[in-house]
């Protein structure tokens, strides 16, 4: 399913609120759509347990009943975990989107010979006051420093893998594998085509104010429908 790209899965839920008669609202005009956004579309390859889609409907039934509904209308590969309503003034998840989480492992033969010594130096890496990497653009290649994007990184806990919590959205974004490349690059290595697995676990909005962050789950920001 993580091969699967942001359109297709587009086209997919599209199909998917139609076959289980989501009472969803139409745009108006002569090509009339299904009014839905994703918060933050997912990169080809990159595995999730919580992705999130903004719908507007007409009418529902309750929560329990709307994800009976709409995960009897889904394959194999994905499932409907919660559905929840928002309230009439909020913007829409996408321009929200702050923050995300990941757990990135090594595929079989590509990890690093040393794990514990890896591991152990994340700390420091993230104590520099500046990460710089080069970005390709329009324009050509830039420097950017990508220091302020990284929120957390550490070992996940009995685990070879890293966890990391990263800047995610419109405002700013940054890839896992970035943060990851910049890392080896550190120690004198580069990283290698198809070296890790990703995972996303999951998306924040920031109700942080003054410049000091507060990340809440894109969740929490809904209530159940009895």
């Amino acid at each position: 399913m993580k091969f699967i790209g942001h359109l297709d899965i587009m086209r997919y839920f599209q199909k998917v609120m139609r076959r289980a008669d989501v009472d969803i609202r139409y745009s108006e005009g002569f090509s009339p759509h299904q009014i839905m956004s994703f918060a933050a579309p997912l990169g080809v390859g990159v595995e999730s347990l919580g992705e999130y889609v903004d719908i507007e409907v007409h009418s529902t039934d309750s929560s329990c009943e709307m994800v009976r509904r709409i995960g009897n209308a889904m394959a194999d590969g994905m499932q409907v975990l919660s559905y929840r309503r928002l309230p009439d003034t909020s913007p829409s998840a996408m321009s929200i989107v702050a923050a995300a989480d990941y757990l990135v492992r090594f595929r079989e033969g590509y990890g690093p010979a040393d794990w514990g010594v890896f591991a152990d130096g994340l700390g420091d890496f993230l104590c520099r006051n500046q990460i710089t990497i080069l970005k390709q653009t329009k324009k050509g290649e830039r420097e950017i420093d990508i220091r302020p994007l990284i929120y957390e990184l550490r070992q996940e806990m009995d685990e070879q893998a890293i966890f990391m919590k990263i800047a995610a959205g419109s405002a700013a974004n940054l890839k896992p594998e970035a943060v990851m490349s910049a890392y080896l690059e550190s120690r004198g290595e580069n990283l290698r085509t198809f070296a890790l697995k990703v995972t996303r676990l999951e998306v924040y909005a920031d109700l942080g104010e003054g410049g000091k962050h507060r990340f809440v789950s894109l969740e929490s920001l809904g209530e159940d429908i009895e």
